[in-house]
């Protein structure tokens, strides 16, 4: 990662959107609202889940970990991108490049891997119901999530140090508003074989085992839903998979657009919407999911105002 610094490049200029003022001022409104929403949101899970002893269930205990995967990527990206649309000098040093890329693919890892462990937990919940208790106990969960996050650290190290050894001495100007792998790749003066087999590599093993464990989850589910004779059994069965199943369907085929085709630069501004909306309107959406969709978050938000209300 010493290597890349020492070419000539301390830090980069980041293009962003537009450089209009009149469309940065609304893009700055616009963002701030979205991520204002999403913090908030975010917050009111984690705050909700934890201090609703009703719950104290596995799934909720995913969901909380979601939104805090949730609001640390958005917090990597959003902050630094509404500054840029109003700053004169649009840049981010080399050291902020690195730390902000780092924990951008470190969240990125732990969602998915946690989407995964959802999946199962859904495939449990439904195939194996008498035994969820027991199957899902509170140490596996805990072990699960820190697997996900484990693994994740590590797929992000190996993501970071293969980019970031990378010669940068050309242009320092990044056609993104974040620091990511195609456009950092396409400013190196180096060979990028490497770091772009180790980008394929750790992403396709990532990304191929937690769909896999996803598809494999439903297709159980599927299997065992279609096997209840009741048809509002069935839904109501369906139901509870749901938020999830939303969830999944906006993340992985926002990624999927982004990362399984060429970047050309007529796709670039293409690739910086789609960006925006799996690091910002996606962890805006998530809250909104798994609260309107789930009946038990949707009580306790209920009798948590209920009670806020008669406090006052």
């Amino acid at each position: 990662m010493v290597k890349g610094n020492l070419t000539g490049v301390s830090e980069f200029t980041l293009q962003g959107f537009t450089d209009n003022p009149q469309l940065q001022a609304f893009l700055f409104v616009l963002l701030l609202l979205i991520y204002t929403v999403s913090l908030l949101g975010n917050l009111t899970i984690i705050t909700l889940i934890r201090i609703e002893p009703r719950l104290h269930i596995p799934m909720c205990f995913f969901i909380c970990n979601l939104s805090f995967v949730d609001i640390t990527y958005s917090s990597v990206i959003a902050p630094k991108t509404m500054v840029n649309l109003l700053a004169e000098k649009k840049v981010i040093s080399f050291a902020g490049c690195v730390t902000q890329f780092f924990l951008h693919s470190f969240s990125i890892n732990a969602e998915v891997l946690l989407l995964a462990v959802m999946a199962y937990d859904r495939f449990i919940s439904v195939c194996e119901p008498l035994r969820y208790a027991v199957l899902i106990s509170r140490k596996l969960c805990v072990q699960l999530v820190s697997a996900s996050y484990l693994c994740s650290c590590i797929n992000a190290v190996a993501h970071t140090a293969s980019l970031f050894s990378l010669s940068f001495c050309g242009s320092n100007v990044i056609n993104h508003f974040f620091c990511d792998i195609p456009p950092l790749q396409k400013l190196s003066c180096s060979d990028t074989r490497f770091a772009h087999m180790v980008h394929v590599v750790f992403s396709a093993v990532a990304g191929l085992s937690t769909v896999l464990a996803i598809l494999i989850s439903y297709l159980y589910i599927i299997m065992s839903i279609l096997r209840i004779r009741c048809a509002r059994d069935r839904w109501k069965t369906f139901s509870t998979c749901a938020s999830h199943l939303s969830s999944v369907t906006l993340f992985y085929g926002s990624l999927f657009f982004i990362y399984l085709r060429p970047m050309s630069s007529s796709s670039a501004d293409q690739y910086k919407v789609v960006s925006v909306f799996y690091t910002l309107i996606v962890p805006m959406l998530n809250p909104l999911i798994y609260s309107l969709r789930n009946k038990e978050m949707k009580d306790a938000l209920r009798r948590t105002i209920a009670k806020t209300i008669i406090t006052k």
